[in-house]
Parts: structure tokens; C-alpha cells; sequence
């Protein structure tokens, strides 16, 4: 019975490895696709209570593989860069776009952008400063939550912390939530 249970999962393996190495094309070495379909197998293993039978199983197994492979390639991304060098640069709060409406929403907004930047500077703690700024570059939480020593429910609570702050601080400034959702609609729209 271990025999064809030990067969069966290096079945599975194969077949994740094999759907890897053509979800993962052109997005990292194909030999990569070996390590995430090992992790994946793990992963898959690990849940397979999980499974509700609403798909094929390998189906459901490629999706867990999928989700494993392109988590660790964000991770990839930031491996070897520090928390501080991704925020030492300041804050990469986007430059107000120069869209097609008036001059007087466009510095709105960037009188908005100003004060946010500001706001970051001057109101966070140092450790709300850099998950603001890491979350504004796209680092991934488990990243940040790794680079900090902490857990993922605590980095929630920081990041939550800081953009409470940050909102109250626009709201001081006479900027309101709703002024902000319409900034940035105007300016995906132009």
C-alpha cells in the first residue's frame, strides 16, 4: 500500500512540475518549476481536506501550485533587498497624473499628494513609515512581515494604525475619503 501511495505522489508532483513549467514560461527558469511543483505537492498533501470536489482534483492541485510558485516569485523579488533600501528613498506615493481634467483638479490632487507625503513624514513612527512605504512599492506582506521579525496579524494592526493616521491627517487637512476616491478615479479615468 506505500508503495502505490509513494507512486501516486510522485504522480502528482510530476504533473504539478509539468502544468508549472507552462504557467511559469517566460517568467523564471523552467528548472524552477521542479522546486515549487515539491513545495506544492507539500502544500497540496497538507490540505487535501480542503478539497470540496468542486473541480477535477488536479485542477484544484495546479491552483494551490500556481498560488505556491508565484508567491515565492514575489519573494524572490525582494530577497536580497533590505527594508531599508526600499524605503529610504521616501515614500513612492504616485505623481499626480496630468490627465485631461482642469487645472484646478489637478492641483487639488497635487496639493492632496503633498499633504499625504507629508503626513507619512512627519506623523508615522518609523515602523509605520516603512510598512506604508514597502506597501506602496508592492512588497508582499509575508516581505514586510519577514524584514520586520513579526507576524502578519501584527504587521495588519501597524499597517492599519499608520493609514488611520494618515486619514485623520488628510481630514485635518480638509481632505476627505470621498476627495480621495474621486482624485483617484479622475485621474485613472484621464
Amino acid at each position: 500500500m506505500a508503495a502505490r501511495d509513494g507512486a501516486a505522489v510522485a504522480e502528482l508532483r510530476d504533473r504539478l512540475c509539468r502544468g508549472l513549467v507552462k504557467v511559469l514560461a517566460g517568467r523564471t527558469d523552467p528548472s524552477a518549476a521542479e522546486d515549487f511543483a515539491q513545495e506544492a505537492t507539500l502544500r497540496v498533501l497538507d490540505r487535501l481536506a480542503d478539497f470540496r470536489g468542486e473541480s477535477r482534483f488536479l485542477t484544484w492541485a495546479l491552483a494551490v501550485a500556481t498560488r505556491v510558485a508565484f508567491s515565492e516569485l514575489r519573494k524572490a523579488r525582494y530577497r536580497d533587498v533590505s527594508l531599508d533600501a526600499l524605503t529610504a528613498s521616501g515614500a513612492t506615493v504616485p505623481e499626480p497624473a496630468a490627465g485631461s481634467d482642469d487645472v484646478a483638479a489637478r492641483l487639488d490632487r497635487t496639493a492632496a499628494i503633498d499633504t499625504l507625503r507629508r503626513l507619512i513624514d512627519t506623523t508615522l513612527t518609523d515602523r509605520q513609515r516603512a510598512v506604508i512605504r514597502a506597501e506602496l512599492d508592492g512588497v508582499p506582506q509575508a516581505v514586510i512581515a519577514d524584514r520586520l521579525g513579526t507576524s502578519r496579524n501584527a504587521l495588519y494592526k501597524l499597517g492599519h494604525d499608520a493609514r488611520m493616521k494618515l486619514k485623520h491627517g488628510l481630514e485635518a487637512a480638509g481632505i476627505s475619503a470621498d476627495e480621495v476616491r474621486a482624485m483617484r478615479a479622475g485621474a485613472s479615468n484621464g
